[in-house]
């Protein structure tokens, strides 16, 4: 049994699995090695709101972008602070997924996914596949097919490019 494929099978959604070198599945190291562009690689972050409750969420943005913490995630997780999840949390509430290989596929049914809108404009995002071993290629709305998954707009910031070199 494999819960990711299990859900995209149910989801009847288009997909590729794309074959990745453990060593790298994160997300530079990945792109710059299978020749992916950042702004079609969705890093899949579970975040935390730092509470008695823990509330938690996947989120899904743009390898280009970063991730709205302090702003839209701890806003709409209810919580005064939030942060990304610690690799032993990740693995635990995700259903043993590593940072590096988190997708929203195959994640427990009652964690919420967030996609930056930026995201639903691609033609086509290459995300974790549940494992660093292996991504998944799909069209975004796959990501929207998701039960519990939600647009939100602003949920990451455009990452300013590098100061040339003097």
């Amino acid at each position: 049994m494999d819960p990711v494929v299990d859900h995209l099978e149910a989801l009847d959604v288009e997909y590729e699995i794309v074959a990745c070198d453990p060593e790298l599945a994160d997300t530079a190291a990945f792109c710059q090695a299978y020749g992916y562009s950042p702004d079609d690689s969705a890093n899949a972050i579970l975040v935390v709101g730092k509470a008695e409750a823990r509330p938690m969420a996947c989120c899904l943005v743009l390898a280009s972008t970063r991730l709205d913490v302090n702003g839209v995630v701890r806003k709409r997780l209810g919580t005064r602070k939030a942060s990304f999840a610690a690799a032993e949390e990740t693995i635990e509430r995700s259903g043993g997924m590593q940072i590096g290989g988190v997708t929203p596929f195959g994640l427990p049914s009652d964690l919420p996914v967030w996609v930056d809108a930026a995201v639903a404009e691609r033609d086509r995002i290459i995300v974790g596949g549940g494992s660093r071993d292996r991504k998944i290629l799909c069209a975004p709305a796959s990501l929207l097919a998701i039960a519990g998954s939600e647009l939100v707009d602003g949920l990451a910031k455009r990452v300013p490019p590098p100061a040339p070199a003097l």
